[in-house]
């Protein structure tokens, strides 16, 4: 079987299709064979597994129309930086141009078969090693940090660059420690202690970390939930005048005959709910188990009341997807269909994964020391982030492997300010101790973990 020739020009056109292998001929003439793309920001970059003369090479493909060497020199001296400072980082093999146009950077392929899953711990020690050496990561989230053959090393070298201030270490730090859960002391002091022995001579300011971190935390929360809604790498999303499809892009050939026709799928299904304002069932597609949850219309006078605003299915896929970010548990939000007439919409579904957990009130027949604890995990998880749930009926919180799930998140809202929290985490609060009765002991145990009203 012959292999596609390709250039930065064709490879462009392609954006996120292009062939699963193919050569590309550098400027000294020599051939390099990727044999499998990676990752594709389309029309600017291509990352791929590949071979220069049988050796295995890691490959960057710039080959955006317009400053494709600027981003090409920056991934150069970032990675040059690295291994100027004894910084581990994969070996950078060669540089150059592309024949016909754009650049490329090759550095040594790492074998996935050979990596480990890496602790936190260690991140941290690697990023005080850059700080140490006056070298800032702009986008340090552990899948920059590679693990193999039991060595650390610190990869994309466009994000590497020399910190201009003390206070840019310190909001880089910030946004290390955004990427795990808030609340964890004794893992924040593990890893800062890790942070220093990297970077032994760091002096750092507690209490300007901790605001740098709830900073830092709010804008990679507002990053992620702006890419729920458009195609990237994380997301697939289509828009057509009558039809608008977002879905997890690792799912999306999976769900796509789910999403073609959801309505044929909810029939088959098993019916969880059948009621006015929505209908739910649980289907099984590949052997694996979702649920079906789509929004009805119920007459005209609701269709002229909903058409001008985003959907409660488009409202529950944003709060799935912020509830993921923050750590707290809800089945995961696959995929959002809704019906449209140009800006008009209409119908919408929610696909999410199957949580087999039951109703928190009929699970609880007593509270021990582990449900307890869970149910003042979750509602200091929820009060930390001001979000107010909106209706906590029994059937909404589920026991699933020893915690709560949150489900039914058309009403979830998170509140810019403490006073408007407040009042929502009031009703909230009432609506949640109404699942058992007034003045049972039950009642009043759980009443007594939860943040007051």
């Amino acid at each position: 079987m012959s292999i596609a020739r390709e250039t930065a020009q064709t490879l462009r056109h392609a954006g996120r299709t292009p062939p699963a292998a193919f050569d590309v001929e550098l400027a000294d003439g020599r051939l390099l064979s990727l044999q499998q793309v990676l990752r594709i920001l389309p029309g600017k970059r291509l990352t791929g597994r590949g071979l220069l003369e049988g050796l295995p090479v890691l490959a960057k493909l710039f080959i955006a129309e317009r400053g494709d060497e600027r981003h090409w020199q920056r991934e150069r001296q970032g990675v040059e930086a690295l291994i100027a400072q004894q910084i581990p980082t994969p070996r950078l093999l060669a540089a150059g141009e592309l024949r016909d146009g754009g650049h490329y950077l090759l550095t040594e392929f790492i074998d996935i078969t050979h990596q480990y899953a890496v602790p936190p711990a260690p991140t941290f020690r690697a990023l005080g090693l850059m700080h140490a050496c006056g070298l800032v990561h702009e986008d340090p989230h552990p899948g920059n940090f590679l693990a193999a053959e039991y060595e650390l090393m610190v990869i994309d070298g466009d994000a590497v660059r020399p910190a201009t201030s003390a206070q840019e270490l310190l909001q880089n730090l910030a946004l290390l420690c955004a990427q795990w859960p808030s609340g964890e002391t004794a893992l924040q002091e593990e890893l800062l202690a890790a942070y220093r022995a990297g970077n032994p001579a760091a002096d750092v300011d507690m209490a300007r970390l901790d605001a740098e971190i709830v900073r830092a935390r709010r804008q990679r929360l507002a990053d992620y939930l702006k890419k729920c809604l458009r195609d990237c790498t994380l997301f697939k999303v289509a828009k057509r005048h009558d039809r608008f499809v977002a879905m997890i892009r690792a799912e999306s050939d999976a769900l796509a005959p789910v999403v073609t026709d959801p309505d044929r799928w909810l029939e088959a299904g098993i019916p969880l709910k059948q009621g006015r304002t929505a209908t739910l069932a649980l289907i099984e597609h590949d052997g694996r188990k979702f649920v079906i949850k789509r929004y009805n219309i119920k007459s005209v006078s609701h269709a002229l009341s909903r058409c001008w605003r985003p959907s409660r299915a488009w409202h529950s896929w944003i709060e799935g997807h912020r509830l993921g970010c923050l750590g707290i548990a809800t089945p995961a939000p696959l995929a959002l269909v809704e019906q449209r007439l140009g800006p008009l919409r209409g119908r919408a579904w929610l696909i999410t994964e199957y949580c087999p957990g039951e109703p928190l009130a009929d699970y609880l027949e007593s509270c021990s020391e582990p449900e307890l604890g869970a149910i003042g995990r979750l509602f200091a998880q929820l009060a930390a982030a001001r979000i107010s749930h909106g209706d906590l009926k029994a059937s909404n919180l589920l026991w699933h492997k020893d915690g709560i799930s949150l489900v039914d998140l058309d009403a979830m809202r998170q509140h810019e300010n403490r006073a408007s929290y407040t009042r929502a985490w009031h009703k909230d609060r009432e609506r949640f101790l109404r699942n058992w009765p007034e003045g049972s002991p039950l009642r009043d145990v759980i009443a007594s973990v939860l943040p007051p009203a």
